[in-house]
């Protein structure tokens, strides 16, 4: 779809120019232009898909479709910054419609409040990129193997509690540019000198490269063999939540819901259940989550929201406008202690150039929340 926008060659007025003029001067005209003639398919209108869906309409998107069957409700209100306090029952996609569109008049912005389960496959491949949030495994599973095969992005993300996640796929061979210092070039008066060994980078001029990046099916990147003795030596610096969003899906998967903060003590006592399951199943040791995860993954919690929906945002951007590096794989959040890790899974990426795992690709920071 990427290839098709930039055939169609999009054109940016002089009023669009001016609103973008600081983006513009950021990444360039082509990475506008290219955003300027995407279609993104956001699910799921909770806190996480607020702040995904401001993020894209300020970038400037062509079209931006919010779709979402469910209707407004008391948690909802709490982390959903879009929906007026006043549109409790009424649907979360065509109550945060409003709002959504004034942030920036030149983007489309549609609701569907139809159930996406129900949706047929045609429906997805009319987009650009599609953004799954609160959304069950098995349709997760189905949207990714369906964009993977026609070059439609797809991305997933979810916040419980105090932790957070975002899923990217964008395909075998990601196409995109990175801004570099220059190298300057040696003359031969400095050749054989000390000149010679000094850095040949010009910090005033920069450059920019061309790269391409392997991505993997979300199936793929659930399916690493921890029986291996390599995945085994890399059992510490794995993200714990990793892990805990394995468990939380299958909760989702099992209850038709996210844990509810109404039924703690049922829902808890579940969640430890099926974490032991699901270690148990992949090789792993119980006790690798904390007992007292339970008390941390609960509800979307608006600061965990604005965090991850940043990130998400931020790289639906990048890989729409085709500028940057994106993440590879997974983003996870821990509002326990206020700390992001990017990192990769994957399996039989070997004709990717990367083994199961890739310590290489894991990127740590803290974020003060």
């Amino acid at each position: 779809m990427i290839d098709m926008i930039e055939k169609e060659d999009t054109i940016i007025s002089e009023e669009e120019a001016a609103q973008y003029d600081r983006q513009i001067r950021l990444w360039g005209l082509d990475a506008q232009k290219r955003l300027r003639g995407s279609h993104v398919l956001l699910v799921g209108l909770g806190g996480l898909g607020a702040e995904v869906a401001k993020n894209l309409i300020l970038a400037g998107v062509k079209g931006l479709t919010l779709l979402d069957h469910e209707q407004v409700n008391e948690e909802c209100c709490q982390a959903q910054f879009l929906i007026p306090v006043s549109a409790r029952g009424q649907n979360r996609a065509q109550a945060s419609l409003e709002r959504a569109q004034a942030l920036n008049p030149m983007v489309e912005v549609k609701a569907d409040t139809q159930n996406v389960e129900s949706k047929p496959d045609e429906f997805f491949l009319q987009f650009d990129a599609v953004c799954l949030t609160r959304c069950s495994w098995k349709l997760m599973m189905r949207v990714d193997q369906l964009c993977s095969q026609k070059n439609i992005k797809i991305f997933c993300g979810d916040v419980f509690g105090y932790h957070g996640y975002m899923f990217s796929n964008l395909g075998k061979e990601h196409h995109y540019v990175e801004e570099k210092p220059k190298v300057r070039k040696i003359t031969e008066e400095a050749s054989d000198g000390p000149e010679a060994k000094k850095a040949k980078v010009d910090p005033n001029e920069t450059t920019m490269v061309k790269k391409t990046a392997s991505f993997c099916s979300l199936k793929e990147a659930f399916e690493v063999d921890w029986t291996s003795d390599k995945a085994k030596k890399s059992i510490k610096r794995t993200p714990k939540d990793y892990f805990l969003l394995q468990v939380l899906l299958k909760f989702r998967s099992d209850k038709g819901r996210d844990p509810q903060p109404a039924k703690f003590t049922e829902d808890s006592e579940r969640l430890l259940q099926l974490c032991e399951d699901v270690l148990q199943s992949k090789g792993l040791q119980g006790d690798l989550l904390p007992q007292d995860f339970t008390s941390y993954c609960f509800s979307e919690m608006a600061p965990v929201c604005a965090v991850v929906g940043g990130v998400l945002g931020q790289e639906v951007v990048k890989a729409l406008s085709q500028r940057d590096a994106p993440h590879r794989n997974f983003f996870f959040f821990d509002g326990v202690n206020g700390s992001g890790v990017v990192d990769y899974f994957g399996r039989n990426l070997q004709e990717f150039g990367k083994t199961d795992i890739s310590a290489n690709d894991q990127i740590k920071f803290k974020v003060q929340v």
